[in-house]
């Protein structure tokens, strides 16, 4: 084991340390130095997430989640974690009328792309012995079997796969980001809305959106996001952490 490692294991110890006892700004601080070092992890990420909770920063915690999940997406605990922070904080996912398309996309994410391309394996391979079932069997009722369960496990397999192909596509697409400020400013166009009518909806902290698009204006940076239900605005970077 390296130097390296043996000091990142003792400031994970000190800072878990810390958070027992509830020290949990002393242990923010070692946890975010950790991170700093870009030897980073899902329970890294996790840990970060139950600190900011602890310190009462609903979106940082929410924001950490997320990024446990997009390192691991079977980490049952962030999961939780976050579902828990978005309940308790009351924030409306804003589902509309893609509510089947989010709940689809929460499913798929609880496994990763190896897990999903695992399946697909399977169940292609469970598919060729069900064909090979149904050429070589004489039994009708075996034959009947091996038919039946060749399209199942067809559809299992092309499922999967599709679903590997799209948690990797999650894994490589860096859009996802969380609203971080408590009043975050949102805008018909990428500048400083001049009055209500440039404003044209409200989001709280906490909040996941999609980034699509980038502006950099004068000394600002501007963010063009979507929502789950399709809508749009502009919001200043400095409200916005990308997962």
């Amino acid at each position: 084991m390296s130097a390296t490692t043996l000091m990142a294991a003792d400031t994970m110890q000190k800072a878990a340390q810390d958070y027992k006892q509830e020290f949990y700004n002393k242990a923010l601080n070692a946890y975010l130095a950790q991170e700093k070092t870009g030897e980073v992890s899902a329970d890294l990420y996790y840990n970060i997430g139950n600190t900011y909770y602890r310190l009462k920063d609903n979106a940082r915690a929410i924001l950490y989640y997320e990024r446990a999940l997009l390192l691991d997406p079977g980490h049952s605990d962030a999961r939780y974690n976050v579902d828990f922070v978005r309940t308790r904080a009351g924030i409306d996912e804003d589902l509309g009328s893609n509510i089947f398309g989010v709940w689809l996309q929460s499913a798929v994410g609880r496994l990763s792309s190896n897990a999903w391309a695992v399946i697909a394996l399977v169940a292609f391979i469970t598919m060729l012995a069900a064909v090979a079932a149904y050429i070589w069997l004489d039994a009708v009722a075996w034959r009947k079997m091996g038919f039946f369960g060749a399209i199942v496990a067809l559809v299992v397999a092309v499922g999967a796969l599709l679903c590997a192909v799209n948690m990797h596509d999650r894994a490589v697409d860096h859009r996802g980001a969380i609203v971080v400020a408590t009043s975050a400013q949102l805008s018909t166009s990428p500048r400083a809305p001049k009055d209500k009518t440039e404003v044209p909806f409200a989001l709280p902290a906490g909040f996941k959106v999609s980034i699509i698009d980038k502006v950099t204006t004068a000394a600002t940076v501007w963010y063009q996001i979507e929502t789950p239900s399709r809508r749009q605005a502009w919001i200043n970077a400095r409200d916005l952490a990308v997962i």
